[in-house]
């Protein structure tokens, strides 16, 4: 295959990113963009130089990969429109808003033979990348995690655990690699009918515990992953690129503290770019992608784990004052 010919369908806010990726990408030639909205897809298309459609089934047979970056409750019938027509895809995540689309699409891919790659795009973080060079082998003792962000009106089409969370749900599978033995979660919404701030304590088999929170009614942004294990304590600030490492080297004697200081602060890397260029890789070459639809369906189980221990707690709370 020589360039791979690329479209992106839902061209809102992080849509025409996604368009402006492939533009800069030599391998994927960008055939077109796609959005409900004509005048949108019209605005894109010329900052781009691209065709623009409004339906996206208007673009089969000029397409070998697109990616999705429509509103998430539209994402199953047009990954599953594509996949079933022999093109590779690139959903943005959540992949899907319940676990039998996730499946669905899955199970689509593996039975046409084609890619079907999740925008998890943290795992295309700089700061991530070197700080996973950093961790000693086996599974971390516990991990924190942070994902604080001010409202927008975009994206409350879904709660905040599929919005935010699962961003860090998706990090913390890729790193523990072990079963959830258990969820406790609590959350609540404030400004939209979703619940808008929630924090999860997540076990693995491996003993391994993360506690994870995430809101999207916050004065400030913030990205923050910690991780302890047996003699080193990792801080990763997904937004600055800054890493802080301690590690013990010795024993404790007297006044002497055997610890081993590390910072570094990385250049903040489009990550987005990364994402894009390993899709489009991964069709050129028939290669693996590196964040699967089965990894986008494992984060998704986890996350409606927390959905659901989250609604348990709502309604008893709502029962217990009289609602």
């Amino acid at each position: 295959m020589s360039k791979v010919r690329c479209a992106v369908v839902g061209v809102g806010y992080l849509g025409r990113f996604h368009a402006q990726k492939y533009k800069a990408i030599s391998d994927a030639e960008l055939v077109g963009v796609c959005d409900a909205n004509p005048e949108r897809a019209s605005q894109v298309a010329e900052e781009v130089g691209s065709r623009a459609y409004v339906d996206y089934r208007d673009l089969l047979g000029h397409v070998d990969a697109v990616t999705i970056a429509s509103n998430t409750r539209t994402h199953f019938e047009i990954a599953k429109f594509f996949l079933e027509n022999g093109v590779h895809v690139n959903v943005e995540k959540p992949m899907t808003v319940t676990i039998d689309e996730a499946e669905e699409l899955v199970r689509l891919s593996r039975e046409k033979s084609l890619k079907l790659q999740v925008g998890h795009v943290e795992r295309f973080n700089t700061a991530l990348r070197a700080a996973q060079e950093k961790l000693f082998e086996g599974a971390p003792l516990f991990i924190e995690c942070h994902r604080l962000a001010p409202f927008k009106p975009r994206g409350v089409d879904v709660d905040v655990v599929l919005d935010l969370m699962i961003h860090d749900i998706d990090v913390i599978l890729s790193l523990v690699r072990s079963p959830v033995k258990s969820v406790a979660a609590v959350g609540a919404p404030v400004l939209t009918k979703f619940v808008d701030i929630a924090n999860a304590r997540i076990e693995f088999e491996s003993g391994t515990v993360a506690n994870v929170t995430a809101s999207r009614v916050s004065q400030n942004a913030t990205r923050k992953f910690r991780v302890f294990q047996h003699n080193q304590y990792l801080s990763i600030d997904f937004g600055t690129g800054e890493i802080n490492l301690t590690t013990k080297k010795g024993e404790w004697k007297d006044d002497q503290i055997p610890l081993e200081l590390e910072a570094w602060s990385l250049e903040k890397g489009d990550a987005l770019l990364a994402e894009t260029e390993a899709f489009v890789r991964a069709v050129r070459d028939d290669a693996p992608v590196v964040v699967s639809g089965e990894d986008g369906l494992v984060a998704m189980r986890v996350a409606v784990q927390v959905q659901n221990e989250i609604l348990a707690r709502l309604r008893q709370y709502q029962s217990s004052q009289g609602k």
